[in-house]
């Protein structure tokens, strides 16, 4: 059993940081630090002719570990995060060196480059993580994150400049567990926009929020999860509209979104997903990143709802908050697998969860 494992589930429930003490970093630390630089096995993409493909790390020679290009951009995510929350950092010394090695302006400008000659490449799931990896870099007061954001500039204004030309416009929302969520992706996006003080984005962001989703009712959450989800349609729309809607209205919104949840078969989207981590596949992993995204959804709606009166507040919130709690408790018994399959991405979920309260993760509208 790793140091993660062991932390108790309110502490992993609370998202204080707080319990990122050494053992706990290195054990976060490991598997990006590792696929950040593992060029192979490699999701490619389409083979589009028969000459051989091109390499990984020539097409993308910052984000070219990690099996696809969004891991590799919240594997670095999770390093620059560990190192600006977890004093002294053991392995800090490695990972600056890892990042330098890769975080350089041919290198950066080969991905802006990359991304120009492939319309929606990695939109929106690897846009907003690229976001988010800037924002962390802003968070940071140190001189390494200047110069690191420094030269992720240009392409972090290229992915900004896509989310307004084509992500932000869409017309209906993807209600899919898997990449393509509109919900997640926008998180993403706001939660950057209000770390950079980017008041244009922000207001962008909270309308397309509002257009797409503040009508929902009656979310249909007694088929969840389907085929290889790893995060719940339900729970992050949900876990958007808090940080969009203020708390009252928010209140209100969730206690028509989910009005039956503590009555089959929607409660099942209280119980943590029953995981065979041994199985061999890829979408047993995903089911254990479910379990974490759902633990930091369920822990933000019960948030959301403290303090508060009326019926959501009194029907839902210990519900969610016990919830919260097993579903923390069940994704940490299997989330730092050494399987490949999960191991090139769970890390970033595990300390999303640990840290949703560490900053440049959004509490909730003002």
């Amino acid at each position: 059993m790793n140091a993660f494992e062991e932390l108790s589930p309110d502490a992993l429930r609370d998202g204080r940081a707080e319990a990122l003490d050494d053992a706990v970093a290195t054990a976060l630390a490991a598997h990006p630090l590792d696929g950040v630089e593992t060029e192979y096995p490699h999701y490619q993409g389409v083979v589009e002719g028969p000459e051989a493909p091109t390499r990984p790390a020539e097409n993308h020679p910052v984000f070219y570990g990690c099996f696809d290009w969004h891991s590799a951009v919240h594997s670095h995510w999770a390093l620059v995060r560990a190192l600006r929350l977890a004093s002294d950092h053991p392995d800090e010394t490695a990972i600056e060196a890892s990042v330098d090695e890769r975080l350089t302006a041919p290198n950066v400008a080969s991905e802006v480059d990359y991304i120009d000659q492939n319309a929606g490449f990695e939109e929106p799931y690897g846009w907003s993580w690229l976001l988010r990896l800037a924002a962390e870099l802003r968070l940071w007061d140190d001189p390494r994150a200047d110069a690191w954001r420094e030269t992720l500039g240009p392409l972090e204004g290229r992915i900004r400049r896509g989310v307004r030309e084509s992500f932000l416009g869409i017309e209906r929302p993807q209600r899919v567990g898997t990449h393509g969520n509109t919900a997640f992706a926008l998180t993403g996006v706001l939660d950057y926009a209000r770390v950079v003080g980017d008041a244009d984005l922000e207001s962008e962001t909270e309308a397309t929020a509002r257009r797409l989703y503040a009508d929902d009712t009656a979310a249909v959450v007694g088929a969840e999860p389907v085929g290889w989800d790893f995060v719940s349609p339900a729970l992050v729309e949900a876990d958007l509209l808090r940080r969009v809607l203020d708390p009252d209205a928010f209140a209100a919104w969730l206690d028509g979104f989910l009005p039956d949840l503590a009555a089959p078969p929607h409660d099942a989207l209280l119980a943590p997903v029953d995981v065979e981590p041994d199985a061999g596949d890829g979408a047993a992993m995903h089911l254990i990143g479910l379990n974490v995204s759902r633990a930091w959804c369920l822990a933000g709606l019960a948030d959301a709802l403290a303090g508060r009166e009326g019926p959501a507040a009194e029907r839902l919130r210990e519900p969610l908050d016990d919830a919260a709690r097993r579903h923390a408790e069940a994704g940490a018994a299997d989330v730092l697998t050494d399987d490949y399959a999960g191991s090139h991405w769970l890390s970033s979920f595990a300390l999303y969860l640990l840290t949703r309260n560490a900053g440049g993760i959004a509490l909730g509208a003002a």
